[in-house]
């Protein structure tokens, strides 16, 4: 049996046209030969020619014979069609939930835009992405990612007005049009908080309690979108602005998100180039004992030297490399560049590198650190890996693979923003610390804030009942350094002992207080104890 509806027509056209022969000539031959059969039996005439009944035999076979062929022709016919209705609707449906999908979406969205402007109405498109979905599948699989992403395309659907489009672009991704009176924009916010609220709640899959949560984007077709490619874009950015501005919440869009944007992607745009180009550079803070007055090293920050726009502050450009996963070779070169620079500097000085949380997901992170140490020469005992808390909860397993590698090696280890994450203690009895960084939002307000002062005294006390020195970031003048040498923090960091210096601003630095190898003469000396004020 074919299936070109074209040949299965052609066959039947012929078919017919074979059955209407047929016909024809039973009606010649069958009147002939029973106007004999009658006067054979009433008259006693001549029996029938054989001849005319084994015709007459020959067109009743033809004629069911095409009547079967044409019965089989019209059930392929019927049977095509019914395929091809449902190849074009399951090309214009998500198998999994049953909504359109990212292909019959726009097709569906511009009939309804048109339909609901010259009804005087607007239409509301939202675009709805689940947050830390990819962790549900990673944990628990593909199986149970898709009958939750069912339970949420249920939660979608009872939570839209009767007539409204859902569709599933893929993946978590979500998009809704309804229409809505233009005065009347709470109705659609209405809506959106509905929605927003419930997938903020536990979903129960064979016998497991997912969380997920939702960053949804709102855009109206009566402000400034063309059509419903232009409105299904600003949704799409107004859900990206929802995600950045903390997830599980919903945004609408306005053109200061579209422009916020372009500039990110510039900003991407040009991070790839500036990495292998070595734009991104180590600066230096410097980290010094609170009792002496002695420096004891640096903390290693990440600085952007843009060719044309000067220096940038990695609070735009680090969360653009961890969102496009450009953090590893950026931390990677930065260390590289750090590595080289403070190998000949006096072999007290050490270096602090923070690790992003995304760096952690590499098994082979320790190995690649270890490698850059070899190829610059800088001494593993001279280095200290900070690692936040929140890194830490994401993968701890992982985590203590790495560090174990790491200590091997001789590298020291610190738990760094310490008291903001969740569950230091535990943390503290699963690694090997070697020290513990208080968080710089606490420290600065150490004076002002009594909270902020006890916080900073329980982790002195705990250092101290565990032997770990702790360092306090961000101390800014004498009153807070002061506090904090009387509460026994051993080390500290902050712009008290200046801004963080450049490559050869640090090595000027070091080399007026005599404190690079070639001026030291003696690699394991000591220091000069007098204070390195910046």
């Amino acid at each position: 049996m074919t299936d070109d509806p074209m040949f299965a027509r052609r066959g039947d056209l012929v078919t017919g046209a074979i059955t209407v022969a047929a016909i024809l000539l039973f009606v010649g031959t069958g009147s002939a030969v029973l106007s004999r059969t009658l006067q054979h039996y009433v008259a006693g005439s001549d029996i029938p020619d054989r001849t005319l009944v084994i015709a007459l035999l020959l067109n009743v076979a033809l004629i069911l014979i095409g009547w079967r062929r044409h019965s089989a022709l019209s059930t392929e016919v019927l049977v095509h069609a019914a395929a091809e209705q449902r190849a074009q609707q399951l090309a214009a449906r998500d198998p999994l939930t049953g909504f359109l999908n990212r292909r019959s979406f726009p097709e569906d969205g511009a009939v309804t835009l048109t339909q609901v402007s010259k009804r005087g109405k607007a239409l509301a498109l939202l675009m709805l992405d689940l947050d830390h979905f990819k962790m549900v599948n990673d944990m628990h699989g593909h199986t149970i990612g898709d009958a939750l992403l069912r339970q949420v395309a249920e939660a979608i659907e009872d939570r839209l007005p009767q007539g409204a489009l859902i569709a599933r672009f893929g993946g978590d991704e979500f998009a809704c049009a309804m229409p809505f009176e233009p005065t009347h924009p709470e109705t659609v916010e209405r809506v959106a908080e509905q929605l927003v609220s419930r997938l903020a709640q536990p979903f129960c899959v064979d016998g497991l309690h997912l969380h997920v949560s939702a960053s949804l984007g709102i855009a109206r077709s009566d402000f400034d979108c063309s059509g419903i490619d232009s409105l299904t874009r600003s949704a799409d950015i107004a859900m990206y602005a929802a995600k950045k501005g903390g997830r599980n919440r919903f945004a609408w869009f306005d053109q200061s998100m579209e422009r916020e944007l372009k500039a990110r992607n510039e900003l991407e745009m040009g991070l790839r180039a500036a990495i292998p180009a070595q734009q991104i550079v180590p600066y230096f803070e410097q980290q010094v004992d609170l009792t002496t007055g002695r420096l004891h090293g640096f903390e290693v920050l990440a600085r952007w030297e843009h060719p044309t726009r000067g220096l940038i502050s990695p609070e735009l450009f680090i969360p653009i490399a961890e969102e496009t996963g450009m953090i590893a070779d950026l931390s990677l070169s930065v260390m590289r560049q750090a590595f080289a620079a403070a190998k000949d500097w006096h072999a007290s000085l050490t270096l602090s590198i923070n690790i992003s949380p995304w760096q952690l997901r590499d098994p082979w992170l320790a190995q690649k650190i270890i490698k850059t140490l070899t190829e610059t020469g800088f001494l593993a005992r001279r280095l200290e890996i900070e690692i936040t808390e929140s890194a830490l909860f994401e993968n701890l397993a992982l985590a203590q693979s790495i560090v174990g590698s790491l200590k091997n090696q001789g590298v020291q280890l610190a738990l760094d923003d310490f008291g903001t994450g969740y569950s230091s203690l535990a943390h503290l009895r699963a690694l090997p610390f070697d020290r513990i960084k208080i968080d710089r939002s606490f420290v600065i307000s150490i004076n002002e804030n009594a909270e902020s002062a006890a916080i900073v005294n329980a982790i002195t006390r705990l250092g101290d009942s565990l032997n770990l020195p702790v360092t306090a970031e961000g101390i800014e003048d004498a009153a807070i350094e002061e506090r904090l040498r009387a509460l026994g923090c051993s080390k500290g960091q902050g712009w008290l002992y200046g801004r963080p210096l450049s490559v050869a601003h640090v090595r000027r630095h070091l080399a007026e207080r005599r404190l690079l190898q070639s001026q030291s003469g003696d690699e394991e000396g000591e220091p000069t104890s007098r204070r390195l004020a910046g």
